[in-house]
């Protein structure tokens, strides 16, 4: 069976909007709207492949609208970033690796 080629993004973005190209559009809501880090981690990871992840910050505007979740990439609670957790070293904790 032959698979239909994927469009371009350009054009999905065009046809669908932004958040159907999104990399987080499949996650649950309580994963993408989640204040806690851990719980976010999946949204987070998915931002650092995400096509549309201008827009997206764009569109949602956290630090204007109070935002709680994740966003263009960071974790926002009442529209502000949420510092990252650092490890034993007192290093940051990249996501991908938490």
């Amino acid at each position: 069976m032959l698979s239909a080629p994927v469009p371009p993004l350009p054009e999905i973005v065009e046809f669908f909007g932004w958040r159907a190209a999104a990399a987080c559009s499949g996650l649950p809501p309580h994963v993408v709207f989640s204040k806690r880090e851990k719980e976010a981690l999946p949204a987070l990871m998915a931002c650092e492949r995400c096509p549309v992840v201008r827009r997206c910050e764009e569109a949602v505007a956290p630090a204007e609208s109070f935002f709680d979740g994740v966003s263009a990439g960071r974790l926002w609670r009442n529209g502000r970033p949420v510092v990252r957790r650092k490890d034993r070293s007192g290093a940051r904790r990249p996501y991908a690796a938490a």
